[in-house]
């Protein structure tokens, strides 16, 4: 057998999916294609996720929109280390046994988002179900330090469902991030597949807890659409995230990072994606982004802008009936 290092690489990043036949994932469509990331203000930006040693989830999930997102100074930050305790199907994050917390890791990224002078500002993080807590306390502390190294900056979240645990959620929901962002991720029959570690209505119960402590926080969720969900239960899932109050919700196209990960079972088209975004508005979301190439921190800082304008503008029509 040919020693091929880049096998040998993948294999350890995911143990868990080596006994899976390879799936290739065939060529994509020309809507899905995007440029090489290149450019001075990407650089910068790398240049300063590197020296305060610090992860992101741009590069761990191999996201497609790196090279925009760089290029104007965004980035979203992912703590807690670069391993997590899950190994959900269409994930390219490494699976298998973290490290302990770095305790200086919030600091690092306070200074960060000073230096790269961010208005608005997207932490997640990889799931921690060692932990007591499930991190709870560290994103925590992130939020803190962020407010105290770049006070007029936003802190938009994306944290894990902390097993469900109400006492971690509502310690994390008291630190007041301005946006909480939970994906759903897919449809309710897709989870055991899927997303075998996490349980669809505790995830939602999670969003909903939300607005019944803070109803000003805005709260987000996401869905990836190609892993053979049909538009009827993307339709029902929507409806769920209403009756949770949710306010603003992501589609995007599930691209397959590696052949022994989920196969992508079907490309939406961008009018499909279109008719997913009519169909979101008229169940009353404040916010939809559905494209190809929608992702969950995609333009975070300008939708967070919009969002705002839009609750606004609710709020004045509501005054005025």
């Amino acid at each position: 057998m040919t020693y091929n290092p880049e096998l040998l690489d993948k294999a350890k990043r995911h143990p868990e999916k080596q006994k899976n036949p390879d799936r290739p994932a065939g060529r994509k469509p020309d809507w899905i294609r995007v440029p090489a990331p290149q450019g001075k203000i990407y650089q910068e930006t790398r240049d300063i996720v590197r020296k305060q040693k610090l992860t992101t989830v741009c590069e761990e999930a191999g996201c497609p929109n790196i090279g925009e997102c760089w290029q104007q100074k965004h980035a979203t930050f992912m703590i807690m280390g670069e391993v997590c305790t899950r190994a959900c199907a269409f994930c390219n994050v490494a699976t298998g046994k973290p490290e302990a917390l770095d305790k200086l890791e919030p600091l690092r990224v306070g200074v960060a988002v000073m230096q790269m002078g961010l208005k608005h500002v997207v932490v997640t993080s990889v799931d921690r179900d060692d932990l007591p807590d499930s991190g709870a306390d560290h994103f925590v502390k992130t939020i803190q330090a962020i407010r105290m190294k770049s006070p007029e900056t936003t802190v938009e979240i994306l944290p894990g469902d902390f097993r469900g645990r109400m006492e971690d959620i509502d310690s994390v929901i008291a630190a007041r991030p301005d946006v909480f962002n939970h994906n759903l991720e897919t449809v309710p029959r897709l989870y055991p597949t899927i997303r075998p570690g996490a349980r669809y209505f505790r995830s939602l119960r999670l969003l909903e807890r939300v607005k019944e402590l803070d109803p000003q926080q805005f709260t987000k969720s996401g869905l990836m659409v190609g892993l053979g969900e049909t538009k009827e239960e993307v339709g029902q899932v929507m409806d769920d995230m209403r009756a949770a109050g949710i306010d603003f919700i992501t589609i995007g196209q599930y691209l397959q990072p590696t052949p022994k990960h989920a196969p992508v079972e079907k490309w939406w088209s961008p009018d499909e994606f279109k008719d997913l975004e009519k169909m979101a508005r008229r169940k009353g979301f404040l916010m939809v982004s559905a494209t190809p190439l929608t992702r969950s921190s995609h333009h975070a800082g300008d939708d967070f802008a919009k969002l705002k304008a839009a609750r606004a503008e609710q709020l004045a029509k509501q005054a005025a009936e």
